[in-house]
């Protein structure tokens, strides 16, 4: 980025890269090779976009801090896609655990003073790699179809159908492990609603032993089988409540066997697509 300001700079680094990529390009792929002329003038057009907003942001956060400003760091993507602790190869290509707030943004990891963990009251993947709680989901009529049409469970960026299955607590509680989680954000509450029974995954058998807690690597969580508690559901709606106690008892039951079995407090519940639907017991602002 910075050599977006000083574009003779940019220029020689560049020839650089498009002599080591060209060759690679036209030595072992045939593909034509990539022009020099073309590649230098988008840079300084997006240049001449991006440079009145650059800015040394490790230290205007640090200064917002010691000012008494709250900061809100918002991280994308599931700890199973973190290149480092997710299920390679299935994964993105960078670390999306909640250390990389600090690594990325500059600041340092003591200023992460609470970390919410965001997850929804069942469980979804986009793609490909192990999903150890994973229903049918295509076929009307059963709970996976359920979640996946009442939940509206499509890719945001891809449009692909989200691979849906029952609340992984023994993942969750890896995911805990690995973020150091302060407490949970339960979303989409409402989509369980009118189901007569859920079943909440609380360990895995693996090659004959019972494990609590998600294995590491993805071989090991292909060849998990779920043990799951199995609680009641409810059929009132839930849709639009934002108070604790208004929720049906079977509701609050599965929240609170959630939190026993993670070790991790439920602090926020969200129950529609509206953002003023949500239950909250602590804010994450007045966290110490």
């Amino acid at each position: 980025m910075q050599d977006l300001k000083h574009p003779e700079r940019f220029a020689s680094k560049l020839k650089i890269l498009l002599e080591l990529h060209n060759h690679v390009l036209t030595e072992v792929l045939g593909a034509a090779p990539i022009e020099f002329d073309a590649v230098y003038d988008e840079a300084m057009r997006h240049a001449g976009l991006l440079k009145p907003m650059m800015a040394d942001v490790s230290r205007e956060l640090n200064d917002s801090h010691r000012d008494g400003a709250n900061l809100l760091f918002e991280g994308a993507q599931g700890t199973l896609l973190d290149v480092d602790h997710g299920t390679y190869p299935y994964v993105t290509s960078s670390n999306c655990v909640a250390g990389n707030a600090a690594a990325g943004s500059g600041v340092g990891p003591g200023m992460l003073h609470y970390i919410l963990g965001i997850t929804k009251a069942y469980c979804t993947r986009v793609g490909g790699g192990p999903f150890p709680t994973e229903l049918d989901w295509e076929k009307p009529g059963t709970v996976g179809y359920h979640l996946s049409t009442v939940g509206a469970e499509k890719g945001v960026t891809t449009g692909r159908s989200r691979r849906c299955g029952w609340f992984d607590a023994a993942l969750l509680k890896r995911s805990a492990q690995v973020n150091g989680l302060s407490g949970l954000c339960i979303t989409k509450l409402d989509v369980l609603d009118g189901l007569k029974e859920l079943k909440l995954c609380t360990g895995y058998m693996l090659d004959g032993e019972f494990t609590d807690i998600l294995p590491m690597g993805a071989d090991e969580i292909e060849r998990c089988t779920p043990v799951y508690e199995t609680l009641e559901g409810w059929t009132e709606s839930t849709v639009g409540v934002t108070q604790y106690e208004k929720l049906p008892i079977n509701a609050r039951l599965y929240l609170q066997r959630i939190e026993q079995v993670t070790g991790v407090p439920i602090h926020m519940v969200s129950t529609s697509p509206d953002r003023d639907h949500t239950i909250m017991m602590r804010h994450p602002y007045l966290a110490d």
